[in-house]
């Protein structure tokens, strides 16, 4: 039941007057010098019908004017801010922040209920000294509203409207016109119907559900399998040093050892206990920021899984590709001293560079029809003869003994070069 400020006084003591407002930094602007305009008693609260100051201000250049929306009293209960209902600790709306912290909105909704109840509420208030007594909950981390919160202001919300002349193309200012030119959104959407009541009360707020949903899809971190995995990757380092790292990370457990790949911009941090990395992850997925980076933060793997393992006898035996050929030979002829591992080597014999050629008898002495320079003038014809005859002699037995296998192309009889050999096995 709303109250005028001339009729019905008798409940005028309970009206609310303040010196400065309970506002965000988002609605505040990015400009540290700002000039507000003070009405006492200006308007009605939105939520609890009661007059109360209003402030009125400009956030910063080609922005719209903003004002106080509900009383001090209404933002304290729900640590909201006044003007945008939005969690002063996180940024985010009421029905997301209770969803997360399984908070339960008692606040009454009729009229006489809630006027009792707000009084009541702002004698508490009167007597603690910030309020931490009626939520002392919204103080609490949680990991949902850690992942969900803003890092930085959102200056973007306070942008003027959409000129409802340039709409129509009626808008004749141009430059001149403090709204803005542009098309407006999709009617149907969902985001463009909202209720402030609805907003402060948690319910059937379209920027909640969509935050909801958002959170729903995000990404999770689950802990492998293998308990003696203590290894993290942190990756998208940038510039970061080892140190810069060790001291983040120091805090969720001992450090056995970091290793940094500065080519890849990434590190891997290595706990002594499998408690201390399962706490590490969990502080820092998705929402570790350091040196202006957003840290990639993943589970290490384990050095026993990095390679095909030798000798394995429990691994899975598949069936063969038909098509394939098969499996290489083992090694044999070990010739390089390989260690077992290596690629297996068909057995076959070893390069002819590699083998020793045979010795052979001397090549057969063709019969000479005149005295040999290297022998003597003075020896007899008979005993000439006799020398060649018995060298001859010698030379095929020495033919008959030893024969020769085939192995350089000049050896063999079938081939061009080979017919003084052809000649003498022929005699």
């Amino acid at each position: 039941m709303a109250m005028s400020k001339t009729t019905n006084t008798y409940n005028r003591q309970n009206w609310e007057d303040s010196d400065f407002p309970i506002l965000c930094q988002t609605c505040l602007g990015d400009n540290p010098y700002i000039r507000m305009t003070k009405e006492k008693y200006g308007k009605e609260c939105k939520i609890c019908s009661r007059p109360f100051t209003v402030f009125r201000w400009c956030p910063g250049a080609r922005m719209r004017f903003k004002k106080t929306e509900i009383c001090q009293t209404c933002s304290k209960l729900k640590n909201v801010c006044q003007t945008c209902l939005l969690d002063l600790e996180y940024g985010l709306p009421i029905q997301v922040r209770d969803s997360a912290l399984k908070m339960k909105d008692d606040l009454p909704k009729s009229d006489v209920n809630k006027e009792y109840y707000i009084q009541n509420m702002e004698r508490e208030l009167a007597r603690s000294d910030s309020g931490s007594g009626i939520n002392s909950k919204v103080g609490e981390p949680n990991d949902l509203l850690m992942r969900l919160a803003r890092t930085a202001p959102y200056y973007k919300r306070n942008r003027p409207h959409v000129c409802s002349f340039w709409v129509k193309g009626e808008c004749r200012r141009g430059e001149e016109c403090p709204y803005r030119h542009e098309k407006p959104t999709d009617p149907d959407d969902p985001l463009a119907d909202q209720n402030i009541k609805d907003r402060y009360y948690g319910i059937n707020d379209p920027v909640a559900d969509k935050l909801l949903k958002r959170a729903a899809a995000m990404p999770a971190l689950p802990p492998p399998e293998d308990k003696t995995i203590t290894t993290l990757y942190i990756g998208n380092l940038g510039s970061l040093t080892e140190q810069d790292i060790r001291d983040h990370f120091y805090q969720y457990g001992e450090i056995r050892s970091i290793s940094l790949v500065p080519k890849q911009q990434c590190a891997f941090v290595q706990y002594t206990t499998r408690a201390a990395a399962e706490n590490a992850a969990e502080k820092t997925f998705n929402k570790l920021i350091l040196g202006g980076r957003r840290l990639t933060i993943k589970w290490g793997r384990s050095q026993g899984r990095q390679g095909p393992s030798i000798g394995n006898s429990s691994a899975d035996i598949f069936e063969p590709v038909p098509g394939l050929p098969g499996a290489l030979p083992e090694l044999s002829n070990n010739f390089f001293n390989l260690e077992p591992g290596h690629i297996p080597l068909p057995n076959m014999p070893p390069p002819p560079s590699l083998m020793v050629p045979p010795m052979f008898g001397p090549p057969p002495m063709p019969p000479f029809f005149f005295t040999p320079p290297q022998a003597s003038a003075f020896a007899t014809p008979g005993a000439s003869s006799t020398a060649i005859n018995s060298t001859a002699a010698s030379t095929v037995t020495g033919e008959s003994a030893i024969k020769p296998s085939v192995h350089y192309p000049s050896q063999d009889p079938s081939r061009l070069g080979a017919t003084q050999l052809l000649a003498d096995r022929q005699e």
